[in-house]
């Protein structure tokens, strides 16, 4: 059964080109990893309300920066194991220089598909 982790990055606003030519850099390296069968990566840049959902509207372009820009890191793997074995290798490269651009510590949502 497939073994899933959203992970959300909170990037201190002067830390962006930093964070994200980081993250194009570690691409090659999270790719490689046995057992990855999905990787996706993004930044927020959109809002949507109720008000846009119930009309069909599309999502609205954000303009600007509160706190922090938010970034979500997907990844999928075939099992546990494996992706535990990731989390190493990620955490002995470069997660020590993820964590400094960031906001706060990261969140990782993880679990096994549903469907």
């Amino acid at each position: 059964m497939p073994f899933s982790e959203a992970c959300i990055y909170q990037v201190k606003p002067q830390k962006v080109e930093e964070f994200e030519a980081l993250m194009l850099e570690a691409k090659d390296f999270l790719e490689e990893q046995e057992g990855l069968l999905l990787l996706r990566f993004m930044r927020r840049g959109y809002h949507i309300d109720m008000e846009q959902i119930r009309e069909g509207l599309p999502p609205l372009k954000l303009t600007r920066i509160v706190k922090s820009v938010k970034y979500v890191l997907y990844w999928e793997f075939d099992t546990k194991e494996n992706y535990g074995e990731a989390q190493k290798n990620l955490y002995d490269s470069y997660w020590k220089a993820m964590e400094r651009c960031l906001v706060v510590p990261h969140d990782k949502y993880l679990g096994e598909e549903l469907f």
